[in-house]
C-alpha cells in the first residue's frame, strides 16, 4: 500500500463473527465501507456490513468476486484455508500479512518464532505419537497440556495432563491431529497487551488489562492490571518487538503470564482481540478503530487511556442478565447472535471504575 485509502474505500473482512462486526462499525465512523466473507448465512458481522458475501472458502468465483470488490483485505480469525489466501493475495493486499498468520495458526511455529526473539515461553516439545509424548513428558515432566498445533480456542483442543498416566487419554483427545506438549508455567495472573502497527512502521500499545478466565474463556479483562512500571514498558517493548519482527499491520493481541522470573509469552493472535474490548469505553480510539486505521494507511491513533475498565464478556445464558444491565451505567456491547449456546460469546459489558489516573 502506497498511500492510505480513500474515504469511500471498501475493505474485505474474512469472517463475519462479532469482531468482523465491530471492526465493521468502526470503518463506518471513518466512512470507510466493509465487505464481508463468510460461510456461514446470517453472521453478526452481516447487519452492520456494506456487503456480504456468503460462500465457502474454496468457491474460487465467489473468492474472486469478493477479492476484486474490495481494496483490502484483514480477517477476524486465523484459520483461513491456505488455498484461498493465495488467492486473494494476487488480487489485494491482505493485512496482517501471511507471516504473521502462518506463524500464529501453527503452536509449535509460533513457540520457536517467540525463543528466536529472545522472548520467554513455556517449555514445549513437539508431539506427533505416542513415543513423541512419552519422550516429552519425561523431558518437561507434569503436570503439562497437550494441545492440537492448530484450531484450537476457547480452551478447545487441550488436555491435562497431571501424570504419565494420563498420556494415552489425552493423545485420544487429540484425535490424531499434530499436538504440542506445553509444561504448566507458575504465574500469579495473566495479562494482555493489544499493539498495533501501521505499514510505515509505527506502533501504538495499549496499557495491559488483566484476564480472567473461567472453562477456558476469557469471563473478565480489568484495567490497569497489576503490574510493576517495568512489567508495563516490558510488556509493551516485547509488544512491539513481535510487530517489528513480523512486519506486521494491523492490531495484534499478546498474552502474557505473569511471574517471579519475568513476563512469559502465552500465545499471538494476529487480529482485534477480546481482551482488548474494554478499549471501546476506555479509550478515544478503541482497537477496532486502531485496526482499520492500520490496515487502510491511516496514522495511527493514541494508545492511552482516559478511564480505569472492567471488560465482561456475557456467555451463554449472561445474556438473561441483559435487563438488568440496562438499569446500570455499563456499556453494553451485544453480537447480535441468533441462538444461546452454552459457552458462546453472546456480547460484553464494559463499567467504567474511575477516569485514569
Amino acid at each position: 500500500m502506497n498511500k492510505p485509502l480513500p474515504v469511500g474505500a471498501t475493505i474485505g473482512i474474512l469472517g463475519g463473527g462479532q469482531l468482523g462486526r465491530m471492526l465493521s462499525v468502526a470503518a463506518s465512523r471513518l466512512g470507510i465501507k466493509t465487505h464481508i466473507f463468510e460461510p456461514g448465512a446470517n453472521p453478526p458481522a452481516g447487519e452492520v456490513a456494506d456487503k456480504i458475501t456468503t460462500a465457502s472458502y474454496d468457491d474460487v468465483e465467489a473468492l474472486t468476486a469478493f477479492g476484486k470488490s474490495v481494496d483490502v483485505i484483514t480477517y477476524e480469525f486465523e484459520n483461513i484455508p491456505t488455498s484461498a489466501l493465495d488467492l486473494l493475495e494476487s488480487l489485494a493486499p491482505i493485512h496482517p500479512g501471511r507471516q504473521a498468520l502462518a506463524t500464529s495458526q501453527d503452536r509449535l511455529t509460533e513457540k520457536a518464532f517467540l525463543q528466536g526473539l529472545g522472548l520467554q515461553t513455556a517449555p514445549f516439545a513437539d508431539v506427533g505419537n505416542a513415543d513423541d509424548l512419552a519422550k516429552a513428558i519425561a523431558e518437561i515432566g507434569t503436570p503439562a497440556i497437550l494441545k492440537t498445533r492448530r484450531m484450537g480456542y476457547d480452551g478447545k483442543g487441550q488436555a491435562r495432563i497431571m501424570s504419565p498416566d494420563d498420556a494415552d487419554q489425552a493423545l485420544a483427545d487429540m484425535a490424531g491431529a499434530p499436538a504440542i506438549l506445553e509444561g504448566f508455567i507458575s504465574f500469579s495472573h495473566e495479562v494482555s497487551i493489544i499493539g498495533a502497527r501501521s505499514p510505515d512502521g509505527a506502533v501504538a500499545c495499549y496499557d495491559p488489562g488483566e484476564n480472567v478466565h473461567e472453562d477456558g474463556i476469557l469471563r473478565t479483562t480489568t484495567v490497569p492490571a497489576k503490574l510493576t512500571p517495568s512489567q508495563r514498558t516490558d510488556a509493551v517493548l516485547l509488544a512491539a518487538n513481535i510487530l517489528n519482527a513480523l512486519d506486521y499491520v494491523g492490531v495484534m493481541g499478546v498474552e502474557l503470564f505473569v511471574t517471579p522470573n519475568g513476563l512469559i509469552v502465552n500465545e499471538i493472535a494476529p487480529r482485534v482481540h477480546n481482551s482488548g474490548h474494554w478499549t471501546q469505553n476506555g479509550c478515544t480510539i478503541c482497537q477496532f478503530e486502531q485496526h482499520i486505521r492500520a490496515v487502510a494507511g491511516w496514522p495511527l491513533g493514541s494508545g492511552s487511556r482516559h478511564s480505569d475498565v472492567v471488560m465482561e464478556n456475557l456467555i451463554g445464558d449472561d445474556m438473561d442478565r441483559v435487563p438488568e444491565l440496562a438499569l446500570t451505567d455499563a456499556a453494553i456491547h451485544l453480537y447480535g447472535k441468533a441462538e444461546v449456546k452454552l459457552g458462546r460469546k453472546m456480547g460484553h459489558v464494559n463499567r467504567i471504575v474511575k477516569a485514569a489516573t
